[in-house]
C-alpha cells in the first residue's frame, strides 16, 4: 500500500507544483483510488511528475464540497472517463466565505465550481451517502461526523447562500477516508471541518479499533484559537497514533506545535510525500 500526496500548498524536493488544495493518490492491492482532486491547477501535472496514472483509478472520494478539494474533477474525468465518485448529498451547496476587515465585507464563492450535470457529461457517476460505509474492501468513508467536542467550532467565515441571507455552514458533508490495515487504521482527512478529534472519536466508535498507524491530511488547526489548538494536542496525546502527517489547512503555526509534541512521529505532507508499507 502507498499513499502519495498529489496536491498540497507546499512542494517537497522540488517535485511538482504547489497550490491551495489537497489530493491523495492511494495504491492498494484492490486497486488505486483518488481522495479529493485539489483546486485543479496541478493534479494532472503532478500525477505525471510523480508517475501516478489517473487513467486507472477505481473510484474517487470527495471529502466535502469546497473548490480546493474538487476543482480538479474535470481534468481527472477527461483522463479517466466514467467513474464512481462518492460524495455527501450536500456537496453541491452554494458556499461562500465572508471576510471582514476594517468594516469592509468581502464575499467569495468557495463551493464546487462546476455544475453536477457538467461533471456527469464528463463521466462522473455520483454516489450519494451520509453514513459510515465500506466503499471497497477495507476502505471506509466516515459519512457525517457527530460534533461532540466542546472546543472544536465551525469556521465562522463560511456560509451557505440562502433565499434571504447566508446561513452559517457547518459542513455536514465533511467526511474522511479510513483504510483498515494490519498495522492499524490509516485516517485521511480532507479539511477536518467536523473537528479532527470529533472525526477520530467517530472512527474509533464505528470501527471498534483505537490504534492508528497514521493520521494524515488537512486538519483545519490553522483556524483555531491557541486555546483550541492546545486542547486538540492534549486529546491527540492520549491516543495511540504511530504517525501524524499533516497538510493543507493545518498551517505552519499548528504544524510546528505538532512537531514539538510528536517529534519523529510527525511529518509534513507536502506534494510528493508518501506513506508506504
Amino acid at each position: 500500500m502507498k499513499i502519495t500526496i498529489l496536491c498540497e500548498n507546499t512542494v517537497g524536493k522540488l517535485i511538482g507544483s504547489g497550490e491551495h488544495g489537497f489530493s491523495a493518490f492511494i495504491e492498494t492491492g484492490e486497486g488505486n483510488f483518488l481522495f479529493d482532486t485539489g483546486s485543479g491547477h496541478s493534479v494532472v501535472a503532478n500525477s505525471l511528475v510523480l508517475n501516478k496514472d489517473l487513467r486507472n483509478i477505481k473510484k474517487i472520494f470527495l471529502s466535502h464540497g469546497h473548490y480546493d478539494h474538487s476543482g480538479g474533477l474535470p481534468e481527472v474525468l477527461k483522463l479517466r472517463g466514467q467513474i464512481d465518485i462518492h460524495v455527501h448529498p450536500n456537496v453541491f451547496l452554494d458556499r461562500i466565505a465572508i471576510f471582514k476587515e476594517n468594516e469592509k465585507e468581502t464575499r467569495r464563492f468557495v463551493g464546487i465550481p462546476y455544475k453536477k450535470r457538467y461533471l456527469e457529461t464528463l463521466g462522473a457517476n455520483f454516489i450519494l451517502n451520509n453514513i459510515f460505509v465500506e466503499v471497497d474492501k477495507g476502505i471506509f468513508l466516515t459519512g457525517e461526523v457527530p460534533r461532540k467536542t466542546l472546543f472544536e467550532k465551525p469556521d465562522p467565515r463560511l456560509f451557505v447562500e440562502g433565499n434571504e441571507k447566508p446561513a452559517p455552514d457547518i459542513l455536514l458533508d465533511d467526511q474522511s477516508l479510513i483504510l483498515d490495515t494490519e498495522k492499524g487504521l490509516i485516517l485521511i482527512l480532507g479539511c477536518a471541518h467536523s473537528g479532527m478529534i470529533n472525526i477520530i472519536q467517530h472512527v474509533i466508535h464505528k470501527t471498534g479499533k483505537d490504534k492508528f498507524y497514521a493520521i494524515m491530511g488537512g486538519t483545519h488547526l490553522d483556524f483555531l484559537t491557541p486555546e483550541q489548538l492546545e486542547e486538540s494536542i492534549k486529546a491527540l496525546k492520549k491516543m495511540t497514533i504511530d504517525k501524524i502527517g499533516v497538510s493543507h489547512c493545518t498551517g505552519m503555526r499548528a504544524a510546528f506545535r505538532l512537531q514539538q509534541e510528536f517529534g519523529d512521529r510527525f511529518s509534513y505532507g507536502c506534494v510528493g510525500s508518501f506513506l508506504e508499507f
